[in-house]
C-alpha cells in the first residue's frame, strides 16, 4: 500500500481538532486507513536550514487513489466525521463561452492514442499546496499510471501558452524545445541521449524510444507544451504564482486516463476562487471516435440491495439508515422508488474503485464502525477444505525424500538462459522455455524448464559444508504450450542431487527406487525388446498387453557422463511414457557450476502419477 507523508500540524488544522497519536491512530483505523508513523519524537532531517516539521506517515489502501495527497486525506476524514458537506463538483465554461480545444492527429495511434485535459481557473497555491500538487502527480504516475506506461500527466501555466492546442506524433528530429528546468534547446533525439543517465527520467525513456514517432503537444504558436511521457517544456512550467493551470494527460488506457484527470481536478479545484469548479476542454479526435468534452465529473449511478448489505454486515438497518451511513463515505444515496430492497447510490467521480455492490457494502461497514458490528460465529462451514491432488502427491514425495535423509531446498523459479540450457549442455529449440520480455538482470531471464539449475546453484553456494551434500526439490517448472489460452503450462517435478567424493550414482538410483516403491509402482524386470526413446518429450503410448511398472534404459545425452545415465520409463494402465532421467553429470557441467566433486542427479515428472 502507498504511504503518504503529511504535515501533522497542517492536517490537524484542516481537521479542526488536535489529536494524540493514539486518538488519530483510532480515527485512521475506523476509516480503513493506517497510521504507520508519527515522527514527532523521531530525529527529523534538516531542510533548507530548518528541521522538518513533524510528519504523519499514513498507509492508504491501494484502491483509494483519491487519498494520495494531503487534500484528499483531509477532505475524506472531514466528510467521515460529518464536519464537511459533500463537495459539489461543477463544470464551468469560460467567460468567453468558447472551450479550449485539443486536436488529435491520427499518427498518435502509433504511440499514445488517447488524450484528456482540463483547466483550473483562478487557483491560488500556497507552498504546501503546490508541493502536494506535484507530489500527487508523482504518486499517480507510480501507482495507477504504472510508471507512466498507461498515463502521463502534464501541467502548464495557461497564461504562458495559447490555445487551440494540437496533439501530434512526429519523427524525433522534428521535435525541438527547451526541456523543463533546462536552458538549451534540443531535439527529441538529443533529449533522449541527454536523459539516459538521469535517475528520475531515465527509467521512462524506453516507453517511446523505439517508436517511429514521438508524441508532442503544441499550442497555437507551435510552442511545445510537453513530449509525453518524458518531460514538459520549460516555457509553460507552473510556479507558485501560477493562477490558471492547463492539465493534459496522454495514455494508452482511456479508462485510467479519465480516472487520473478526475482525481487531480477534484482534489485541487478546492483552491480555485470558486471551490470545486473545473473548466472543461474539448478533445477533437474524429479519426478514432474519441471526440468529447473532458473531464466527465458526473456521478455514476449504482444500486445495492438492502438485504445483501445487512446480511454481509450482520445488521438489520433500514434503507434510510444505510443511506445516512453512506453519506459519511462521500456517497449520495436514497431508497429506490421501484423497490424497498434497493438503494440508489450516486458514486462520486473520485471513487473509480466502486465496481460492485460489495464495495458499497464495505463502505457501509466502515461507516457503521468495524468495532460496532455484531460479533457472530458461523454455525456451519461453507466448504470442506482438501488439498489439490498434485499438492498432496508432492507432499508425499517430499516427506519420503526427507525421511530418506535428503535436505529440501527451495531455489527461485527464474534463472538465466545459460543456466537452464548451455550450462547443462542442452540446446534451446525456442519452443519450450517461457522468456521474460524485459528482464532486469541476466540472472533472471526465463522460467526454468528443469529443477537441476537451482539444485546445482544451491550446492555451489554451500560448498563450504562437509560432503556429501544431498538435496532435493519438489516444485514447478514451466513450458510453452500454444494450445492453451495462457500459452504456457506448469508441470510438477521432483529432483534430487548428490554431491560428494564418490559419484553417488547408486544412492540416487536407490532414492528413485524408494520414491516409486512408495508410489506403489513396481520395477519391471526381464522385459524383452525395450527401446529407449531419445527425446525428452513425455509422449504417451498405449500398450495394454504388457504389465504396469517402471524400468530404466541407458541414454547418451550431453548433460551426463557417457555410459552413466539412464532414462526412466513408466507404464500405467497400459500407457507408456518417459518420466525423467538420472545419472552422473558431465565434467563440463560441473565446471560451469564451479563444482569440484562428482554430482549425480535425478529428475522425474510427478504429474503422470495423478
Amino acid at each position: 500500500m502507498p504511504t503518504i507523508s503529511v504535515d501533522k500540524a497542517e492536517l490537524y488544522k484542516a481537521l479542526g481538532q488536535e489529536y494524540t497519536t493514539e486518538e488519530f491512530e483510532t480515527l485512521c483505523f475506523e476509516f480503513g486507513i493506517e497510521l504507520d508513523e508519527d515522527t514527532s519524537n523521531s530525529e527529523r532531517p534538516i531542510v533548507n536550514g530548518k528541521q522538518e516539521a513533524p510528519q504523519l506517515k499514513i498507509e492508504i489502501p491501494a484502491n483509494r487513489y483519491d487519498m494520495l495527497c494531503f487534500e484528499g486525506i483531509a477532505l475524506m476524514l472531514n466528510i467521515f466525521r460529518q464536519k464537511t458537506p459533500l463537495p459539489n463538483y461543477r463544470l464551468v465554461a469560460p467567460k468567453s463561452g468558447k472551450l479550449e480545444t485539443i486536436t488529435v492527429h491520427p499518427d498518435t495511434m502509433k504511440v499514445r492514442p488517447y488524450i484528456s485535459g482540463s483547466i483550473l481557473r483562478n487557483i491560488k497555491f500556497t507552498q504546501e499546496a503546490y508541493d502536494s500538487f506535484i507530489s500527487l502527480q508523482d504518486k499517480l504516475h507510480q501507482n495507477l499510471a504504472r510508471q507512466r506506461t498507461l498515463v502521463a500527466i502534464g501541467t502548464h501555466d495557461l497564461d504562458t501558452i495559447k490555445g487551440p492546442f494540437t496533439y501530434e506524433a512526429l519523427p524525433p528530429k522534428d521535435i525541438s524545445f527547451i526541456p523543463l528546468n533546462q536552458t538549451k534547446e534540443m531535439n527529441a533525439e538529443e533529449l533522449m541521449t541527454y536523459y539516459e543517465t538521469d535517475k528520475h527520467l531515465g527509467r521512462y525513456l524506453y516507453i517511446i524510444r523505439d517508436k517511429p514517432v514521438y508524441p508532442v503537444i503544441y499550442d497555437s504558436q507551435r510552442i511545445v507544451c510537453s513530449m509525453p511521457p518524458i518531460i514538459n517544456g520549460d516555457h509553460s512550467k507552473i510556479k507558485l504564482e501560477t493562477r490558471n493551470v492547463f492539465i493534459e494527460m496522454t495514455g494508452t488506457d482511456r479508462t485510467k486516463l479519465e480516472i487520473v484527470n478526475n482525481i487531480i481536478v477534484a482534489m485541487f479545484s478546492q483552491y480555485c476562487s470558486e471551490p470545486f469548479t473545473i473548466e472543461p476542454v474539448k478533445i477533437i479526435s474524429d479519426h478514432n471516435g474519441e471526440t468529447r468534452q473532458t473531464p466527465d465529473i458526473s456521478p455514476r449511478t449504482a444500486e445495492a440491495e438492502v438485504d445483501y448489505i445487512n446480511a454481509c454486515c450482520g445488521l438489520s438497518e433500514t434503507p434510510e439508515t444505510i443511506c445516512k451511513l453512506l453519506e459519511k463515505m462521500c456517497y449520495t444515496a436514497k431508497p429506490s422508488t421501484t423497490s424497498k430492497n434497493i438503494i440508489s447510490v450516486s458514486v462520486p467521480p473520485t471513487r473509480a474503485d466502486v465496481l460492485h455492490q460489495c464495495d458499497i457494502m464495505e463502505d457501509v461497514a466502515i461507516a457503521y464502525g468495524f468495532n460496532n458490528l455484531p460479533r457472530t460465529a458461523p454455525n456451519k462451514a461453507s466448504t470442506i477444505a482438501q488439498p489439490l491432488m498434485i499438492n498432496k502427491l508432492g507432499d508425499i514425495v517430499r516427506q519420503e525424500a526427507a525421511m530418506a535423509g535428503w535436505s529440501e531446498v527451495m531455489p527461485l523459479i527464474l534463472c538465466s538462459h545459460d543456466e537452464n540450457f548451455a550450462w547443462l549442455n542442452r540446446v534451446d529449440d525456442g519452443s519450450s522455455a517461457v522468456r521474460l520480455a524485459n528482464p532486469k538482470t541476466a540472472e533472471y531471464q526465463i522460467v526454468r524448464t528443469s529443477l537441476l539449475p537451482g539444485l546445482l546453484k544451491t550446492i555451489r553456494e554451500n560448498k563450504k559444508h562437509s560432503v556429501p551434500i544431498k538435496v532435493f526439490e519438489v516444485s514447478d517448472v514451466a513450458f510453452k504450450d500454444l494450445t492453451l489460452e495462457r500459452k504456457s503450462r506448469n508441470e510438477r517435478h521432483f529432483a534430487a542431487a548428490w554431491y560428494g567424493k564418490t559419484s553417488g550414482f547408486e544412492i540416487v538410483h536407490g532414492l528413485l527406487d524408494r520414491v516409486l516403491l512408495m508410489l506403489k509402482t513396481a520395477f519391471v524386470t526381464h522385459e524383452e525388446g525395450l527401446e529407449g526413446r531419445k527425446s525428452l518429450d513425455y509422449e504417451v503410448r498405449e500398450d495394454h498387453v504388457k504389465q504396469d511398472g517402471y524400468w530404466i534404459e541407458e541414454i547418451d545425452e550431453e548433460t551426463f557422463f557417457k555410459g552413466h545415465a539412464a532414462a526412466i520409463y513408466l507404464r500405467l494402465d497400459g500407457k507408456q511414457v518417459r518420466i525423467g532421467e538420472f545419472g552422473i553429470l558431465h565434467p563440463t557441467v560441473l565446471e560451469k557450476f564451479e563444482l569440484r566433486y562428482p554430482v549425480s542427479t535425478l529428475e522425474i515428472n510427478l504429474e503422470v502419477f495423478l
